[in-house]
């Protein structure tokens, strides 16, 4: 069997020389774990706290997480399944020793009055994806019984792609998200001993779908900033300042606009009519999601906050620091497991 072929030979092989920015973006994204796969039609967001004295079995367990994850997605390998992990500011300081992510720090409570990000206990994530949900449970199920009692699951959570990429407020979600280089550009540390490293932030959101249901379209498209129906973005002058697209758009002063990789996806139970969306954001700097967040739930200036928070509340909030793709099976290269 031929060898992989690596990034660097590809990009010899092309007819066009591409410019140096977009070549570095490639070299980025070849060290990174797979934050920028293709959307997930199913997901498993895993969420658990690591067990006090337990912190040596969890390193050691997470460098057998690309090894499951080959494991269960060799059998079936077009239905891309994908396992991106995330490591909270708290179990970073207790498991690994000497060099730090810069940003990494804990979630901070992001609000005024009854709008609030809350902040949840979370010490690892597993951001799985597939284009089948079996897959994906079934790595959950691997990954929980190779950690064992190393950790406590707190949150599982199960994205699923709703029809016509809608999420179930009944409108298109992700239409913003940048693309290709501008992707790599945004999720993800371009230079330095964290090369290829991101930030993800996540939160769960439940809708009151009584009392959105029960505003008339029209209302709702100016609470969004979109069309329901086309998802064209409503024309300046039509927009609200603090509709849920004027409010997550934000500048650089140089005028610029700063940007993330969402890969948000819809969650329910239609019995106990529970109705959200699971947020999930990666950044190459945290402070630009969090600012977005202190847009959403503060405003600016301050009171004219997010008017979709009139129907939906964040219940968990969570910040990782996804380290380059080595680390997991390596992280002596980069720190030192805490003893």
């Amino acid at each position: 069997m031929a060898e992989p072929r690596t990034v660097e030979q590809e990009v010899a092989d092309m007819n066009t020389a591409l410019p140096p920015q977009k070549l570095e973006a490639l070299l980025v994204e070849d060290v990174a774990q797979l934050v920028l796969a293709p959307p997930a039609k199913a997901s498993v967001f895993l969420t658990v706290t690591v067990n006090p004295g337990k912190e040596s079995e969890a390193v050691e367990a997470l460098g057998d997480v690309p090894g499951l994850k080959r494991g269960v997605g060799f059998r079936v390998p077009e239905n891309d399944l994908s396992c991106v992990v995330g490591i909270g500011s708290d179990a970073w300081d207790r498991m690994y020793t000497g060099a730090r992510p810069d940003q990494l720090h804990p979630f901070p409570v992001i609000g005024s009055g009854s709008r609030v990000a809350v902040a949840t206990p979370g010490d690892l994530l597993f951001h799985i994806r597939a284009t089948r949900f079996d897959m994906c449970f079934s790595l959950a199920q691997h990954l929980l019984e190779r950690f064992g009692d190393a950790v406590t699951p707190v949150d599982e959570t199960h994205g699923f792609r709703s029809w016509d990429e809608r999420d179930l407020l009944g409108f298109v979600d992700g239409t913003e998200n940048p693309e290709r280089f501008e992707a790599v550009a945004s999720a993800f540390i371009p230079q330095g001993p964290w090369r290829g490293g991101s930030y993800v932030v996540t939160q769960k959101y439940l809708h009151d779908l009584d009392k959105w249901n029960a505003t008339s379209v029209e209302e709702q498209e100016n609470v969004i900033g979109r069309s329901k129906l086309s998802d064209i973005e409503q024309p300046d002058g039509v927009q609200r300042s603090n509709s849920h697209v004027g409010a997550n758009q934000l500048f650089a002063e140089d005028g610029s606009q700063l940007q993330i990789v969402r890969d948000n996806l819809p969650f329910g139970n239609a019995s106990a009519k529970e109705f959200g969306t699971y947020f999930i954001g990666y950044a190459n700097d945290p402070r630009v999601t969090e600012h977005m967040l202190e847009q959403m739930f503060i405003g600016k200036p301050e009171g004219n906050y997010d008017l979709i928070l009139d129907f939906s509340t964040a219940v968990t909030g969570n910040l990782y620091f996804v380290p380059p793709a080595d680390f997991l099976e390596n992280p002596e290269e980069f720190t030192t497991p805490a003893s």
